[in-house]
């Protein structure tokens, strides 16, 4: 395994090879071109993609990509703090859940946790499936991928009450330096999206890269896919982070994704855009990033 990491790095070094970690490729948008997306992804440097399971339905679809596209995608079983509430409608669909978090193409748990920026599911809904997700992914021992808006508080004292946890993922992190330095504390990941182009504050995830907080071996990265579509032209874009976007990062980004419908390849750029705010190589995010999802979700299996 110790040498099939390595390789693997090098190759990741040499060519600028990422991982992303969260794109949404059960999406309908994705029904008629699933294959050129997926080939896209490689040719543009995107050596792996993690599919999250957002729902029991799409925790399903998601673990059937990955016998369709073996040693490419990889699932994730998670309800999403969103669909809580179909858990407790249908009580049943959980063993169904259970089954699906525990297939070995399954890497991780997750989406989960809660977000109190909009109210689909009810806040004690949302705890509820939340602890039965992390009881769960304690079982299986597989790491935990946290969704969490405007609830840190109390992401942080349900977790708490889980230790020891398997390893936690901030996942698409949008939130201040002040909390992403709480989990980043705690020794959590954090995963960061095309997101940056939007984020114009003075305590936002910019000022955390510049400031140099946040570790390369805590940082992950991913696309969101359809969402999250970086927009390199934003006018408050700094003029340095634009300069150190490639001529082929930006052939992908151009050519294949829009905000109605972003796609995986769009993460070379994203991962420059990181390292011009981190003042590092991108080569060096890319190998730090990739090495990171390797390790932690077993993707080198």
């Amino acid at each position: 395994m110790a040498d099939i990491i390595e390789d693997e790095m090098k190759h990741c070094y040499e060519n600028l090879i990422v991982v992303d970690v969260g794109a949404n490729l059960t999406n309908k948008k994705y029904i008629r071109d699933l294959d050129s997306v997926i080939q896209r992804a490689k040719d543009s440097g995107v050596q792996k993609i993690m599919v999250p399971g957002t729902s029991v339905k799409s925790s399903k679809e998601a673990l059937r990509l990955t016998r369709i596209y073996p040693g490419i995608i990889y699932s994730t079983a998670g309800i999403h703090p969103h669909d809580s509430k179909s858990i407790i409608e249908e009580p049943s669909t959980w063993h169904d859940f259970e089954v699906i978090a525990g297939a070995p193409e399954c890497v991780a748990i997750g989406p989960c946790g809660l977000d109190y920026q909009r109210d689909f599911s009810e806040p004690c809904t949302q705890k509820d499936i939340f602890e039965r997700q992390l009881r769960l992914a304690c079982s299986l021992q597989k790491p935990i991928l946290i969704h969490e808006r405007s609830a840190q508080e109390d992401v942080l004292e349900i977790l708490s009450k889980f230790q020891p946890t398997p390893q936690i993922i901030i996942r698409g992190f949008m939130g201040t330096t002040e909390e992403a330095l709480k989990y980043i504390q705690r020794d959590y990941y954090i995963s960061l999206t095309g997101y940056l182009c939007k984020d114009k504050s003075d305590t936002g995830v910019r000022k955390l890269l510049e400031d140099g907080r946040l570790p390369l071996e805590r940082l992950l990265v991913e696309t969101d896919s359809p969402f999250m579509y970086p927009n390199t032209r934003a006018s408050k874009l700094p003029q340095h982070v634009k300069t150190g976007l490639t001529e082929r990062s930006l052939l992908y980004l151009h050519r294949y994704c829009t905000f109605q419908r972003n796609e995986p390849c769009s993460l070379p750029a994203i991962v420059e855009m990181i390292a011009a705010f981190m003042n590092k190589k991108p080569e060096d995010v890319g190998l730090a990033t990739a090495f990171n999802a390797l390790k932690l979700f077993g993707l080198s299996q």
